[in-house]
């Protein structure tokens, strides 16, 4: 299979996803139930329209996900939560409300904003190289750490190849790596293109900027995101799985993924997240990833300066995205756009951001999609939930 990075840790083409082998799994999908869970009641004309929100999350179930869960905050506060499909397959347990999900590559917005912190702070230099921090650790074909910036690690504009294509998902399964062992993977291939010539995604970015964070503080990431982000947020749903912790811990619903075509979906729930360490490893549900991202654009993490400096983007090819500093913009079928970021790891997807007028979504489901249309129809979830909110 051919490998593919999205906006997540790692992607592989197989089999297409809604093919399940069999009739008791087909029933389980069907049978899922969706619930809304308002913290403020709507209004009486509210009720009265179509939740599309609630279709849209019924046909992504429909389409072949095990169970879609979203968070939906309105411009006046007001928030929703949902779920459809099921929690697990083989029980056909109910999907917990808000439940807990792999967030994959939204952790890079958590490791872009200690780093411009770290910016703010005068500890790094986002215009510095990667060998003021780390010296002679980054070489290999046509890559020298001596010419790539933080700033182009940050809006994956280094040229550094890719590390995640090269490890299985059976390896994530069951295997740890150290920060410094994806690095490697990743110096054994040349580099894709000369630093700040074009944009390409590369997890190994992070990883560096993971490393760069915990030379400059002495400390470990986590820590740092920890005491830096998490806590002062009060984002009691998120956290930074410790070495050797493969569970989620608090009500989840099971990941999945396709093996074959045609063949069952096989659990994925329990896996060990180190090969996204600074670029894919946290755990968190939507509604904290809504608070988080309202917070960042609302400027409650970073100075003005810096939080310009993410917002300053660069074209993701031609799909109308644009990328920052760990931060991404989409368009808006009801005209603006949204800021977050967005993750797979297997066995789970998530979508996302925020408005600057408030508005916040986030949709998580429990298969990485197999192909990008199928992506597409989860970021359109998220368009329905913020335009109609």
């Amino acid at each position: 299979m051919r490998a593919q990075t999205r906006n997540g840790l790692i992607h592989r083409h197989g089999g297409r996803r809604g093919r399940l082998a069999t009739a008791a799994a087909l029933a389980l999908l069907t049978a899922g139930t969706l619930t809304t869970g308002a913290l403020t009641p709507p209004t009486a004309s509210a009720a009265t329209r179509p939740d599309t929100v609630r279709e849209g999350l019924e046909a992504l179930v429909r389409g072949g996900q095990p169970a879609a869960l979203a968070s939906v905050t309105d411009r006046g506060g007001r928030t929703r939560t949902y779920t459809a499909g099921v929690g697990d397959l083989a029980t056909g347990a109910k999907v917990p409300v808000d439940g807990q999900v792999r967030i994959g590559s939204n952790t890079k917005t958590f490791t872009a904003v200690v780093a411009l912190q770290l910016v703010g702070e005068g500890r790094i230099g986002l215009d510095a190289t990667v060998d003021t921090y780390l010296p002679g650790l980054v070489r290999g074909e046509g890559i020298d750490g001596r010419r790539i910036t933080v700033r182009q690690l940050l809006q994956h504009t280094s040229g550094l190849p890719e590390y995640g294509g090269h490890i299985s998902d059976d390896e994530i399964k069951v295997r740890y790596y150290e920060p410094r062992d994806l690095v490697d993977i990743a110096l054994k291939y040349p580099a894709e293109f000369e630093p700040g010539a074009r944009w390409s995604y590369s997890n190994t970015n992070y990883v560096l900027a993971g490393l760069i964070i915990q030379k400059v503080t002495g400390r470990p990431l986590a820590e740092e995101i920890d005491r830096r982000v998490v806590k002062p947020l009060a984002l009691r749903h998120t956290y930074f799985p410790a070495p050797g912790d493969r569970s989620l811990r608090e009500p989840h619903p099971k990941g999945y993924r396709v093996t074959a075509a045609g063949e069952p979906l096989r659990e994925y729930t329990e896996i060990d997240p180190s090969a996204g360490w600074a670029a894919g490893q946290m755990i968190s549900t939507n509604s904290d990833l809504n608070r988080f991202f309202t917070a960042l654009l609302g400027g409650r993490l970073l100075p003005p300066a810096q939080l310009a400096q993410m917002r300053t983007t660069v074209p993701v090819a031609d799909t109308g995205a644009h990328y920052g500093l760990g931060l991404m913009s989409r368009p808006l079928s009801c005209g603006g756009v949204y800021w977050g970021h967005g993750g797979d790891i297997v066995g789970y997807e998530t979508r996302g951001g925020v408005t600057d007028d408030g508005r916040a979504a986030n949709i998580a489901v429990t298969t990485v999609p197999e192909a990008i249309e199928d992506t597409r129809r989860v970021e359109a979830v998220v368009d329905t939930a913020l335009c109609r909110s």
